[in-house]
């Protein structure tokens, strides 16, 4: 049976815990409210921007030839994957990396391209082929960051050697829910089943010359988009699994402060015994 003193000890050393995780549950917690109205805020200008590029690209004609929108019947497949620089948020970046893997069809087959060290250390361990990593972003993206990685994502298709270019990111819901996504970045495909794309506009010169200048900055806003809907994913994740933490610590102290006493009430009563054994033993 452990003395008291190790029960003490233990109880120190939970009661430390507990105040980490409390710590960092605050922390998470005001740094999801930024990066919601973040994701917030830029959630109708990605979609708008994505309305006005699919119009246009209907627009353009048929004969309309750009980079991005050629297909390479040969090549690999490269993911652009978004995890986490830091751990203790949960699921948060291995169900996004399990999004991923299902991506993957035969061995040697696909590329990746990652945002955050959890992420690139699972696929490097496991045997994959990282080509380019993009560390200490993940909590605060910007806007420069997203053109980086975009422009990266261009120039590694535009090589040929890639067929297609598939995203996994995680869609931030709520506070207490999020879940992967992933979505075909190239080439560039225009929707066909759409029949609310119709808008009329004013080309100046023309659609097509339009589209090549759009389809750039369609893409920096596509992976902007993601990179802030996964930043607020991660930090709820972060902020659930330290809220969950910090009540197992309180639930853990009470476990052990009643063990305490117990052991504790033993230890009395069993030296009440002895003296009163030793007592009448003297009688």
């Amino acid at each position: 049976m452990a003395s008291l003193q190790d029960i003490r000890h233990r109880i120190k050393s939970v009661k430390s815990t507990k105040q980490i995780t409390s710590a960092m549950n605050m922390v998470a917690t005001s740094r999801l409210r930024h990066a919601k109205e973040a994701a917030t805020a830029n959630r109708p200008y990605a979609q708008k921007v994505s309305e006005v590029v699919h119009a246009v690209a209907k627009n353009a004609g048929m004969d309309f030839s750009h980079p991005l929108l050629e297909k390479h019947e040969d090549g690999k497949k490269l993911v652009f994957l978004i995890t986490s620089d830091k751990g203790l948020a949960g699921a948060y970046s291995s169900n996004a990396c399990k999004a991923a893997e299902a991506l993957i069809e035969k061995e040697n087959d696909t590329d990746f391209v990652i945002v955050g060290r959890k992420g690139v250390g699972h696929f490097k361990s496991r045997g994959h082929n990282v080509i380019k990593e993009f560390i200490g972003i993940s909590e605060h993206p910007s806007s420069e960051d997203a053109r980086d990685i975009a422009l990266e994502l261009i120039r590694l298709y535009k090589t040929g050697e890639y067929r297609e270019i598939v995203m996994v990111y995680t869609k931030f819901v709520s506070a207490i829910t999020c879940e992967p996504k992933s979505g075909a970045l190239l080439p560039f495909a225009p929707l066909e089943e759409e029949d609310n794309l119709h808008a009329e506009y004013i080309y100046e010169p023309d659609a097509a010359t339009v589209l090549g200048f759009m389809l750039p900055q369609y893409l920096f806003t596509v992976v902007y988009a993601a990179l802030l809907q996964s930043a607020a994913s991660e930090l709820s994740s972060r902020m659930n699994a330290m809220s969950n933490a910090t009540d197992n610590a309180e639930d853990l102290m009470d476990k052990l402060n009643l063990h305490y006493n117990k052991v504790r009430q033993a230890g009395i009563t069993r030296e009440i015994t002895e003296i009163v054994g030793g007592a009448e033993a003297l009688k």
